[in-house]
């Protein structure tokens, strides 16, 4: 079901969803005129594969390269992708006509159907369709809250601070034990800083560690504003960690595990990720920084031997290509961390430091790191 998104209420969106509507039409208009001219119709869609990324070493960030394939009606390999294409471009086209927004999940149930005169459905499941809908954003040069698409909220935040939603104050001060969860569309036009007066932000991989740092109220004791994202933080919460960076200057502080999962989220969240890198520019956070778990820890906080979680060969694997990435290959500090995982040879979570005290890593462990600086970038 659609929902109202509120579109109408300034001009900026207007124009925005003005210049998004031309953009689908004139594709649209292109593949006619291929058509009507006796050539093949067909879309060019940028290559969103590690081949086509560039690392900005002056940003500190991923981007897209110039490379993109062409999606051809009459190759029967892409003949179905680029009618998916076509199909979610229409659906967009109306959502911005109705000035309403659909999810992820819903515009895979507006596409389906089951094609005229044979048996195959328009999409096989939501996977193939969220895809498409990425290669539309990437194509057409235009963010999903422009083609008027939200995902699943997936992230929490409490704090010092008191934003605008939707036209709604919401104090994160008084959020109580759940927290107010974060949107997938947090753009300008639909969230608004009113009131902050926090220092940084700390974000920590899981709820359950939100939780702890929630209870023990140390967003109130340190002045500050805490967040999470459900593991691999979705957009909506790497683009609202970005603009309290970017628009209010917080330093941002992750808590992650020490294994080559936390360091890949971290990795996301400072210098952007492949399939994304496109939105580089207004997710990723270069001057992130990493405060723990480190491998360090074991002895350094003298944790016990039942901490310890065997690293299998797919971690070895990935804890290896994490530390070949540019931005860490160059990096003495985090090759070092790296190193130390391996050696190890076992991986430990934020939790583990539970078995301390149960309010040892609010209490001391990063309340340390903070006054010490001992964080990796």
């Amino acid at each position: 079901m659609a929902k109202s998104s509120k579109p109408g209420s300034s001009a900026a969106t207007k124009a925005r969803d003005a210049v998004t509507h031309k953009k689908i039409v004139t594709m649209a208009e292109g593949v006619a005129k291929r058509a009507l001219g006796g050539k093949e119709p067909i879309v060019a869609i940028p290559t969103r594969a590690r081949s086509n990324t560039i690392w900005n070493k002056k940003k500190g960030i991923l981007q897209m390269g110039e490379a993109a394939q062409e999606r051809q009606l009459f190759n029967l390999n892409q003949a179905k992708s680029f009618m998916q294409t076509m199909l979610h471009s229409s659906s967009v086209k109306d959502l911005i006509g109705a000035e309403k927004t659909l999810s992820l999940r819903g515009m895979f149930y507006k596409g389906l159907h089951t094609v005229a005169g044979t048996k195959e459905k328009t999409f096989a499941d939501q996977d193939e369709s969220d895809g498409i809908l990425e290669d539309l954003e990437v194509s057409l040069g235009a963010l999903r809250e422009e083609l008027h698409i939200f995902a699943k909220k997936a992230g929490t935040v409490v704090g010092n601070i008191t934003l605008i939603d939707s036209g709604d104050e919401i104090d994160c001060r008084r959020m109580g034990s759940g927290g107010y969860a974060i949107p997938s569309i947090v753009e300008p036009d639909v969230i608004q800083f009113k009131k902050c007066e926090a220092k940084f932000v700390l974000h920590v991989e899981k709820n359950t560690v939100w939780s702890r740092f929630n209870e023990d109220r140390f967003w109130e004791k340190h002045n500050c504003i805490l967040t999470e994202g459900g593991g691999q933080p979705p957009r909506g919460v790497r683009r609202l960690l970005r603009r309290l960076n970017e628009e209010l200057g917080l330093p941002i502080y992750c808590l992650l595990d020490c294994d080559p999962w936390g360091h890949y989220i971290y990795s996301v969240i400072k210098q952007g990720s492949i399939s994304l890198a496109f939105e580089s520019e207004r997710l990723a956070i270069p001057d992130a920084k990493f405060i723990g778990i480190r491998a360090k820890d074991y002895k350094a906080c003298g944790l016990s031997d039942d901490v310890q979680i065997d690293l299998n060969d797919n971690d070895i694997k990935r804890a290896r290509e994490i530390a070949a990435y540019p931005w860490f290959e160059g990096h003495k500090g985090w090759q070092r961390e790296i190193e130390g995982l391996l050696s190890n040879g076992f991986k430990m979570e934020v939790e583990s430091l539970i078995t301390k005290d149960i309010s040892y890593v609010t209490e001391e462990y990063v309340p340390q790191r903070l006054k010490a600086k001992d964080w990796l970038e």
